[in-house]
């Protein structure tokens, strides 16, 4: 099974590095900004029109380009400035799970990621299952 598609939007540049703490009753409770939770919906939102008709479950590798708006920049070149791939990822996947992409993302076990500037912002996914 394969999965692919490309969602055009600008990309979110806050991440899940992003949430912050308050101390409720002397215990540190988690919680997410506003700005947070509109970026994990807009995700959503977009995620939620390429769900697959199953849920993958067995070994996958995940490929997503992250193409953010490029301003001054070369189309197609690597955006090495913030937000890092890893950050980007956490919240892209726990999204998936969130909407039955997977049973579990611990199932993504190859995954390639990259970040550019581009023309045409937005996120390129494919999956592919694997064995």
């Amino acid at each position: 099974m394969k999965t692919e598609f490309f969602m055009s939007m600008v990309p979110p540049s806050c991440t899940y590095q992003e949430k912050q703490v308050s101390v409720v009753k002397g215990k540190p409770v988690f919680y997410m900004p506003a700005e947070l939770k509109v970026a994990k919906q807009k995700l959503a939102a977009h995620l939620g029109q390429h769900i697959p008709e199953k849920e993958y479950s067995g070994a996958v590798r995940l490929i997503v380009r992250w193409l953010f708006p490029r301003g001054t920049h070369r189309d197609g070149e690597y955006k090495t400035s913030r937000p890092d791939t890893d950050n980007l990822q956490k919240m892209l996947k726990d999204t998936m799970t969130e909407l039955h992409y997977w049973k579990d993302d611990a199932l993504v076990v190859s995954e390639l990621v990259e970040k550019f500037w581009a023309e045409h912002p937005g996120i390129y996914i494919r999956i592919e299952e694997l064995g």
